[in-house]
Order: structure tokens, then sequence, then C-alpha cells
């Protein structure tokens, strides 16, 4: 019987040598309107009373395009799970997987967990593992909003994906 043994990683998964991947794309978070794309479902009794709205839980599934322009082609689609988790500043603890839906990407993953300060340009979360073309990945995003609606709080978020991987 065995409980655990050392394997070669090259040689038991085949990897190829590392690279690295920069993939460019523009997050589309639509919270308003008749197709709305994030939906809270939780909150806490003190969330209306607080500034950062803290305490909220919320999922995502946000399409991904290669512009700015929500009619430019999509590439895939970020779906995820957040809690605005600071009482101070507008800041969101993320658990989020990028599902690449064209191209030589089709069918891949990044997984991605971090503090999103929504107000921070740059800011960064890590890429914690993949699948796909992206199995072992890790690295990092740098995001930066690219628009913002005070009033709706739908959003445009460029990313920028710097993925090492096999």
């Amino acid at each position: 019987t065995m409980f655990a043994r050392e394997l070669s990683a090259r040689d038991q998964f085949r990897l190829k040598p590392k690279k690295m991947t920069h993939l460019r794309f523009y997050l589309h978070d639509t919270l308003t309107g008749r197709h709305p794309t994030t939906v809270p479902v939780a909150q806490a009794a003190t969330t209306n009373g607080s500034a950062t709205l803290f305490g909220t839980v919320a999922v995502f599934d946000d399409p991904l395009t290669v512009s700015p322009d929500l009619n430019s082609a999509l590439v895939g689609r970020a779906q995820a799970i957040y809690a605005s988790s600071s009482q101070s500043e507008w800041s969101l603890t993320m658990t989020m997987n990028l599902v690449f839906t064209v191209g030589a990407y089709s069918g891949s993953t990044l997984s991605v967990l971090g503090q999103n300060p929504l107000l921070k340009n740059p800011r960064e979360l890590t890429i914690v593992g993949g699948t796909g073309v992206f199995r072992f990945a890790r690295g990092y995003i740098q995001l930066r909003t690219y628009a913002f609606n005070k009033t709706t709080r739908n959003a445009i978020v460029k990313y920028d994906a710097y993925a090492l991987h096999h």
C-alpha cells in the first residue's frame, strides 16, 4: 500500500517547458438592467448602513471581450464569488475563474484569488492555478477600471494577465 510518493512532474504529466503568456481583455460587470451579470446573494444586517457595503456577498458571470466595447469579440467569461470585506474602503475579496471560450485557449481556465481595492489603479490579483493550456499556472493580473457608472455601479475593467505555465 502507498500513501504518498514523489514523482517527476515533468515525466508524470508530460509537461512542456514553462512559458509566460500575456492576455489582455475587458470584463463587463453589470449590476442593473434586464440582464444583470452580478447578483447579490447575501448581506449582513448592517450592510445598508455601511458606506462600503461591508458584508455583501455576490456572484457574477461577466463577459470578457477583446476591447472595451461589449459588442467586440467575446473571449470568455469571468465566473466568481466576492465579498465586500473592508469597512474603510471599497474592496472585495474575490475568488474567480476566467473561463476562455475561443481559439487556442478554448476550454482552459485561470483560477484567481485576492483582494480587489476597487478605487486603486492599477491593482493586482493572484493567478493561483489553471486548467487546459494553463495547467499549473501561476502569475498575476493587473486590473484598471476603464469605465464606471456611479449611479448603476456598472463597470468595464481592463485585465492584463501574466500567466507562467507549461
